[in-house]
């Protein structure tokens, strides 16, 4: 089987990259990794080369060429499912699904108000209305995800699962602007906080030597 390739932004900012990369490596599935800085002059010819879409992440796995990091979830579990990358049980399958969509299409004011930096200092920032709801409203999500489904584990459903690693960025958005949340949600947050795999990823995006201005929020 040919190894897969993925194609990621900067370690530090690009949330979207994190979400395959945590798939990966928490299910063991070995992949080689291309890092193209973003906002650079030579970014959008370099991402065109992968994808005509334009943008990070991309998966290649041969032939084929995957990209939005929902898109890519959802073929590593059709090409993996032995990984089990979404929960057993089709009540639980189902609520991670939408959780994970839910995760992809919303939450906008957050996205906008509390850019994924992992270099930040810890700090907390003013929170308009907009951002103050999706904040509650993921809160209640992960709590209702992990009361329903995540008894056998410290995540979402249970063991590590795309769920999980859609929300990740979301998890360190909360922990980089000091975001207050229920005690549930902060014990799920320091659970993918400790993974390897983030850890791993966290180390590497302090290392980097790009900065992206607009992502940084004093």
């Amino acid at each position: 089987m040919a190894k897969l390739h993925l194609v990621i932004g900067n370690k530090n900012y690009s949330s979207w990259s994190l979400r395959p990369w945590m798939a990966l490596t928490m299910a063991h599935i070995p992949f080689d990794e291309t890092v193209i800085p973003l906002y650079q002059p030579q970014s959008s010819k370099l991402i065109c080369e992968h994808s005509a879409a334009g943008k990070v992440p991309i998966l290649h796995h041969g032939k084929i060429t995957v990209w939005e990091s929902l898109a890519i979830l959802e073929y590593l579990a059709d090409a993996f499912p032995e990984r089990k990358l979404w929960p057993g049980g089709k009540a639980a399958r189902a609520a991670a699904r939408s959780a994970a969509t839910e995760m992809h299409s919303g939450f906008v004011a957050l996205r906008n108000a509390c850019p994924m930096n992992l270099r930040r200092p810890c700090k907390a920032i003013a929170m308009s209305e907009a951002v103050r709801t999706d904040v509650a409203r993921i809160d209640a999500l992960w709590r209702q995800c992990r009361n329903a489904h995540g008894r056998k584990g410290r995540f979402l459903f249970g063991p590590f699962s795309n769920a999980d690693a859609m929300f990740a960025p979301v998890v360190t958005r909360f922990n980089t602007y000091d975001v207050k949340v229920s005690g549930e949600s902060r014990a799920y947050m320091e659970a993918v906080l400790a993974t390897p795999a983030f850890k791993t990823w966290e180390k590497a995006a302090r290392e980097e030597p790009w900065t992206i201005p607009r992502e940084e929020i004093e």
